[in-house]
């Protein structure tokens, strides 16, 4: 008996484990089938969702959460005058109803004033076409679109309003078709034709049999020769213009403003198109919206022409840099927007009156004369050491140092901070490195002579006046060193940002 009794025990145990895996996979059959049910029961309800092309009904909203809300008596009536619009009943109750927000803005009187004018864009790509859409949006009444170029897929990143069904049609077809959508009272007088020195009067001209002379002319042209010739016919005949640099490699748009052109920094369009100018003697007065981002380690640059591409014809098309053409320039889809709308918002404030001061450019302004100054003495103070006291050595004395370039150190490479402690405020540059040999550069001819500095962007560094005061006499002009004066950590942080000038000056 004894016997039997653990193996009865050892049955029991069996059958209990084998119920317990049964229980289980029926238990797990079950969810796995009701989790199946609910499943299809949530497709199927998600079908049912979709209205069928066939469905006589109207398609009903389908929104994230709840039902929509109940529209008050403010969005009735701009859903009607929104219907009459669409039926092609349009008058002034409606626009001004849709520009309600403008009109809150620039008061009524500036944006009558907004109603009445004319406008001209001429480049309907990324810039233009989001100038064009802003400014319409915004109630300018005539807007005349100058392009001689067709809508490409490579450009649907950037383009305001094209989508791909207007791949190949003309760039100002599309922006006045689509914008005709937004804002159906706004004329429009469509120009595909290259704007050069032969077309400027007709393209510039008065608005259709009026005489009404345009009250602004944006410049959103990428081509050198086309640009300055624009430039040029508004400077002659006093026509308000705005001219937009390059966006193309730019990603940054906290460095974007609006600028004198006698002084925007140096990307390769605004460059270009600055010296052209000067050789017809205009060497201010034309505002500019560009960028004062430099090219880098890791940025997007020009790609170099295959050469292939040199048996297709020119390859100077853009003229900024030899050998490339303009649509291998990389441009972020962002960025473009960002330079239109700026010209946009300086056209609307400039023709509604409505004030204006670009404080962070004035300011940048008047610091880097500074910062110049700065150089420019203590160039002079260590050429006078080294060439025994003599004042004459430094008459007429030339600083190889562009605005650009203090821009870049300043504030791109030392973030607008003294590398030694941190303070941002009256900064200027200073060598860092004793000079082992005269800094006079002299270029002599029968009667004339030139001097300058061969001060170069890795030998300056950033810091206070004060610090720099202190460096330039006890370590340039004396008999210190760097370590009689700092710590590692800056003497290593100086080298570091020295070696990123270095590599900067590739691009200069």
């Amino acid at each position: 008996m004894s016997s039997l009794f653990p193996q009865s025990t050892s049955n029991s145990t069996i059958q209990l484990a084998a119920t317990a895996v049964v229980s289980a996979a029926v238990a797990a059959g079950a969810v796995l089938s009701y989790q199946h049910l609910q499943q299809g029961e949530r497709i199927h309800q998600l079908k049912q969702s979709i209205p069928s092309p066939h469905d006589p009904e109207p398609a009903p909203k389908v929104i994230k959460r709840g039902p929509l809300p109940e529209p008050d008596k403010d969005d009735e009536h701009g859903h009607h005058l929104a219907e009459r619009a669409l039926k092609g009943d349009i008058d002034d109750e409606l626009i001004v109803e849709q520009l309600a927000r403008n009109r809150v803005f620039l008061g009524p009187e500036g944006l009558e004033k907004l109603r009445n004018s004319f406008v001209v864009v001429v480049g309907c790509g990324g810039v233009g076409s989001h100038a064009a859409a802003a400014l319409a949006r915004s109630g300018v009444s005539k807007l005349r679109l100058i392009d001689f170029d067709q809508v490409s897929l490579s450009s649907l990143n950037r383009h305001a309003v094209a989508i791909l069904a207007d791949v190949g049609s003309p760039k100002v077809e599309c922006v006045s078709h689509r914008l005709l959508d937004i804002a159906p009272w706004v004329q429009f007088d469509l120009r595909m034709e290259k704007m050069d020195g032969k077309s400027a009067a007709s393209l510039l001209g008065g608005w259709k049999g009026t005489g009404h002379m345009p009250d602004f002319v944006i410049d959103a042209i990428d081509n050198i020769d086309s640009k300055v010739d624009l430039l040029k016919y508004c400077w002659d005949h006093q026509l308000p213009v705005i001219s937009s640099m390059g966006a193309g490699t730019k990603s940054d748009p906290t460095r974007i403003m609006v600028g004198d052109i006698g002084t925007s920094t140096d990307d390769g369009l605004s460059r270009a198109t600055r010296r052209r100018l000067k050789l017809l003697g205009i060497t201010s007065g034309i505002p500019v919206v560009f960028s004062t981002e430099q090219m880098g380690e890791g940025k997007a640059a020009l790609l170099p022409l295959p050469e292939e591409q040199f048996q297709k014809g020119s390859v100077g098309e853009l003229g900024v840099i030899s050998d490339f053409r303009v649509r291998i320039l990389p441009v972020l889809g962002t960025m473009p927007a960002v330079f239109g709308y700026t010209v946009a918002n300086h056209v609307i404030l400039k023709i509604t009156g409505y004030p204006i001061d670009y404080i962070p450019g004035k300011g940048r302004d008047k610091m880097y004369d500074g910062i110049l100054a700065f150089i420019q003495s203590s160039e002079e103070k260590i050429i006078r050491q080294a060439e025994g006291g003599s004042q004459e050595n430094c008459l007429g004395l030339k600083v190889p140092v562009t605005t650009g370039d203090i821009a870049f150190l300043a504030e791109e490479l030392y973030k607008g901070r003294s590398v030694v402690t941190g303070i941002p405020t009256k900064l200027v540059l200073i060598r860092w490195e004793k000079p082992t040999a005269s800094t006079l550069i002299r270029i002599k001819s029968a009667d004339v002579e030139q001097k300058s500095s061969d001060v170069k962007l890795p030998d300056l560094v950033c810091m206070t006046k004060e610090e720099a005061t202190r460096h330039l006499k006890e370590i340039i002009l004396g008999d210190k060193t760097h370590k009689d004066l700092y710590d590692e950590a800056v003497i290593e942080k100086v080298e570091a940002r020295r070696q990123e000038a270095k590599d900067y000056e590739r691009f200069r």
